[in-house]
């Protein structure tokens, strides 16, 4: 496999981040995963953070370097980290089940195959054109799909954020799986909270893709959605690839190429922030929170 790479989390206009991010790769096999925490300081990011964690531990344990049935491995892994979440909550007595959106997806064999709770997006854009996109679990979507409103309308809609489905809650999530896709040469494959979509037209994100390569287009993008939502913007992730099969980008820290590795080798890209303090959380709490995010991961890590 030969990749381009770029991600990136900002915390906008609020005053810590929930999002999570990572991506996990093989000999012969990708995984990209983003979630947005939901709820408060402490609790959305702990669910996010469980996510991200038990995804990829899971991709590590089954990645021998190839999936076996991408999609199955996605549904039961996200069922996992639902569970995880609930799990967490009920040993520690929190009124309120953490939640979090997810996107992810899995990349082998030149094929991608994605999954979805919530309004977290996968896109896949070759050419000037979206090949592939993830449809919200939203309010707003139905109104859309409906021809209630348009696109455009849905962009400023009041109740744009509301979500039906996510990881986490009292509910069992209704897991989306998506497609089955060949990849070509230079496609661009771009998973993104609402943070960063919401402020961005799809012209928008279909010309910075196919015209850039991620390393420009994406800060670009970025810097664009963060600017248009101002002061009480919301935390926005982006994490994207281009996919190569025949290009080199020699020292370019951001290309990977997996020919090479180990067929037992996993490489693993976490995002690497810790909890964003708010001043009534002490680091003792942050530690106490990060410790016991560890023990639910490690129970669930089969």
């Amino acid at each position: 496999m030969k990749f381009t790479v770029f991600q990136e989390s900002r915390k906008g206009g609020r005053q810590y981040n929930q999002d999570r991010y990572g991506y996990s790769y093989s000999r012969d096999a990708l995984l990209l995963v983003v979630a947005d925490g939901m709820g408060g300081h402490l609790h959305g990011e702990v669910a996010a953070q469980i996510t991200v964690e038990l995804l990829s531990d899971q991709f590590q344990k089954k990645a021998t370097p190839i999936i076996h049935n991408p999609n199955e491995f996605l549904h039961d892994a996200l069922l996992r980290c639902h569970d995880a979440i609930y799990n967490y909550a009920i040993a520690h007595h929190l009124i309120e089940v953490p939640r979090t959106t997810i996107v992810a997806c899995i990349i082998q064999d030149g094929i991608v195959y994605w999954a979805h709770v919530g309004d977290s997006r996968f896109y896949l854009i070759r050419n000037g054109q979206t090949i592939a996109q993830t449809r919200d679990h939203s309010k707003v979507r139905k109104l859309v799909d409906a021809g209630l409103i348009t696109e455009e309308e849905a962009l400023h809609h009041a109740e744009k954020n509301k979500i039906y489905n996510c990881l986490g809650g009292s509910l069992l999530p209704e897991i989306e799986i998506g497609g089955k896709v060949s990849l070509n040469d230079s496609d661009a494959i771009l998973l993104c909270t609402d943070g960063f979509w919401g402020s961005l037209s799809a012209a928008e994100i279909n010309h910075f893709l196919s015209s850039f390569p991620v390393l420009f287009s994406v800060p670009q993008l970025m810097d664009r959605a963060e600017l248009r939502g101002g002061a009480h913007s919301d935390n926005l992730t982006a994490l994207a690839i281009n996919w190569h099969e025949n290009t080199e980008f020699g020292d370019t820290e951001a290309f990977v190429s997996t020919q090479n590795l180990d067929i037992n080798t996993i490489s693993t890209h976490i995002d690497d922030q810790s909890f964003m303090t708010a001043p009534e959380i002490s680091e003792d709490d942050i530690e106490k929170a990060i410790a016991e995010i560890q023990a639910a991961i490690n129970k669930y890590s089969k």
